[in-house]
């Protein structure tokens, strides 16, 4: 015997959960682990890679990791602000008795 669900509102999937988990988490790590100056960024691209980087690709690299992540970041809060508004606003308008 199931347990109805309150608004009809399906179950996620374990995949749907660990990926919603995922968007958080991941660009949450990268931009707490970055190095704050680029030297140390293009260090560790050397060593991780063996390809080498001038300091000013380097800064510009950071800056593009650090705006991608902050989108990133952006999106997944505004998609789980979004289904939460509109889990509000389907229960306000669920049935009256």
């Amino acid at each position: 015997m199931t347990t109805p669900r309150c608004c009809g509102a399906k179950r996620p999937r374990r995949g749907g959960r660990f990926l919603e988990a995922a968007g958080w988490v991941v660009p949450g790590t990268l931009l707490a682990l970055m190095p704050k100056c680029p030297v140390c960024l293009a260090a560790y691209v050397a060593v991780g890679t063996g390809v080498g980087l001038s300091v000013t690709a380097a800064g510009y690299l950071r800056l593009f990791l650090v705006a991608v992540c902050a989108v990133s970041l952006v999106f997944v809060a505004v998609r789980r602000g979004r289904r939460l508004v509109s889990g509000f606003m389907t229960a306000d308008a669920g049935p009256k008795s």
